[in-house]
């Protein structure tokens, strides 16, 4: 079950749930649009998962990636929610925040079973021999209590199929730091994926899991840096969106505050939002998810913009920031 030297990624990569039509709409033509601008940027690593609407994402950026020679880009899925077929109701995958038809119903399964079939289908729509990263997905939403048996379980499967040069990097990916933290405690993961808990507005994940990662050498992925939305501009407001809903008041005073002193620096907030969790040894990329061929550039052209060091030290003895 030896460790495997993960693939190397670029500072900026993209996540893929927006493709799986997330908040809004969006056509095969917007989606390969999106996509072909990140490749132009020089976005080499790309993550979805079965999850990001009911499959679509894969199939988009499947279809996108067979236009690419497979030596140039990484990517990554993920496994824990089979989706297995359901009758057609009309509905719309809306609880999820998913705008595709609810044809599909995920399932929850953390088995070594359930995490090759997860795979095997994730292959199938991507077109793909194969991956370059699989996370486990969520291992803590998957049934209450059930933690422990979904590491164990999942990280055993993921650890065999490593082993096997099945693919070449295996790890966990969630926005709970305690989940988070159990996942970098097995020693099993070489990446964890923290979702939303190494921002600007959320640093919960220094306190223990990144130490954990540095400790016994995990690779960091950063994922979620806007919070879903409310560091996507140097002027937050109530109309924000924040971890998938309204931002809450607190938040969004937090938020004004970190953009109020990156305005000192004449750094927007975007570009904080950005190149905060870079500052960590331990991360290796920053992982954003685009709607628009814009949004690629912008974020493209934020990776190289000037960042004076002090910027981070100002947030911090303000406590605004704990790194």
């Amino acid at each position: 079950m030896a460790k495997r030297t993960p693939p190397e990624f670029p500072p900026l990569s993209l996540g893929a749930a927006n493709l799986g039509n997330l908040y809004e709409r969006m056509t095969d033509e917007q989606a390969w649009a999106v996509l072909e601008t990140a490749w132009e940027c020089g976005v080499r690593y790309f993550d979805t998962a079965p999850h990001y609407g009911l499959g679509l994402s894969e199939r988009r950026l499947g279809a996108f990636l067979a236009t690419k020679p497979r030596d140039e880009f990484v990517v990554s899925t993920k496994v824990g929610r089979l989706l297995e077929p359901v009758p057609g109701t009309g509905a719309l995958d809306i609880e999820n925040h998913f705008l595709v038809p609810a044809d599909h119903r995920r399932v929850w399964d953390f088995s070594a079973d359930g995490v090759r079939r997860s795979l095997e289908d994730s292959l199938r729509r991507l077109g793909l021999d194969s991956v370059d990263v699989l996370y486990l997905h969520d291992p803590e939403e998957g049934a209450p209590d059930a933690l422990d048996a979904a590491l164990t379980s999942g990280l055993d499967a993921l650890a065999a199929l490593r082993d096997e040069g099945v693919v070449s990097a295996v790890g966990v990916g969630s926005k709970s730091t305690p989940a988070l933290l159990a996942s970098a405690r097995t020693g099993v993961p070489d990446l964890l994926m923290v979702a939303g808990r190494f921002t600007l507005l959320d640093q919960s994940a220094a306190e223990a899991v990144l130490p954990e990662c540095r400790a016994r050498g995990i690779g960091v992925v950063s994922a979620a840096v806007f919070n879903s939305g409310v560091l996507t501009s140097s002027s937050p407001d109530e109309t924000s969106r924040y971890e998938y809903g309204p931002v809450p008041p607190e938040v969004l005073e937090r938020a004004r505050a970190i953009a109020a002193v990156c305005a000192e620096f004449g750094v927007d907030l975007p570009t904080a939002a950005l190149r905060y969790s870079l500052i960590h040894p331990s991360v290796r990329t920053v992982v954003a998810g685009s709607a628009t061929p814009d949004q690629i550039r912008d974020n493209a052209d934020r990776m190289t913009a000037p960042v004076p060091e002090g910027l981070w030290a100002a947030l911090r003895d303000k406590g605004l920031t704990r790194l």
